[in-house]
Parts: structure tokens; sequence; C-alpha cells
């Protein structure tokens, strides 16, 4: 494995090594949703709820639209895919 995709890998690793952030991507799959949803639901605060968010979106596992004043967020499925199919490759 390339250097490049180790540290990609250990990254989304990192990224979905939060109990959190496993819970964001968990609600996501049900549908977009804004941090003003997502941060009630797993009892958090809103803050926590986005620096989460930003993790994930840095790491390529959410993407965001801007709708009026807030930013609805989902799963960017083509990047869990190839995350998931990279940790198969390098654990099999």
């Amino acid at each position: 494995m390339s250097a490049k995709k180790s540290t990609k890998l250990s990254g989304y690793l990192k990224a979905i090594g939060d109990e959190n952030r496993l819970s964001i991507l968990n609600l996501l799959k049900q549908g977009p949703l804004c941090v003003c949803e997502i941060f009630p639901k797993l009892d958090i605060p809103q803050n926590l709820a986005s620096h989460h968010l930003k993790v994930l979106k840095d790491n390529g596992l959410v993407e965001s639209i801007r709708k009026g004043t807030k930013i609805i967020y989902s799963p960017k499925k083509a990047n869990i895919t190839r995350y998931q199919k990279l940790l198969t490759e390098t654990i099999e």
C-alpha cells in the first residue's frame, strides 16, 4: 500500500473511531440533516456536533450543501465505499 493510501485510510479509521461520529453517520443514512437536527438526537452540545461533522467532512465521509441559513449534511457514499474497499484489501 502506498504511503498516501495508508495516510487516507488512517484518517478514515480515526474519523470513524469516535462513537459520536459513528452515530452521526448512522443518522445520516436515514437522510440529509442539519446540525440543528443532529445534536439533540445525540444529546451533545451543538458545537461538539459541528466539530464532529467537520472531522467527517475533512475526511471525505460527509458532504454539505447550504440551504438558506442551514447547512445540510449527507453521507458521501462513494468515498465511504472506497475506504471500506481499501480497508478490506489491507486486512485480507
